[in-house]
C-alpha cells in the first residue's frame, strides 16, 4: 500500500467513527476541516497514526496543513517508513 492509500485509509477510519453518514469522497484536495468537518481530537488522532507510521509529525512548527494532499507531500518529503 503506498502512501497515499494508507492515509485515505487512515481518514476513512476516522470518519467512519463518526458514523456511517460521515462517509464521503475523500481526495487530494478534501479539507479536514471545512469538508470532513474534523475536530482537534480527529486531528490529533490522524497526527497520532501518521507519526506512528511515517515518524513526521505534520503539525510540527505550527505548519498549517489542511488538505490530504499536504499531509501526503508531508511524509513524502520528511517522512520515513518505520
Amino acid at each position: 500500500m503506498n502512501i497515499e492509500e494508507k492515509v485515505l485509509e487512515i481518514v476513512r477510519d476516522i470518519m467512519l467513527s463518526k458514523g456511517p453518514d460521515s462517509l464521503l469522497t475523500i481526495s487530494r484536495t478534501t479539507s479536514f476541516r471545512d469538508e470532513l468537518g474534523l475536530d482537534s481530537f480527529d486531528l490529533a488522532e490522524l497526527t497520532v497514526r501518521i507519526e506512528d507510521l511515517y515518524q513526521v509529525d505534520i503539525f510540527e512548527q505550527d505548519n498549517r496543513v489542511d488538505t490530504v494532499g499536504q499531509v501526503i507531500e508531508r511524509i513524502q518529503v520528511h517522512g520515513s517508513v518505520g
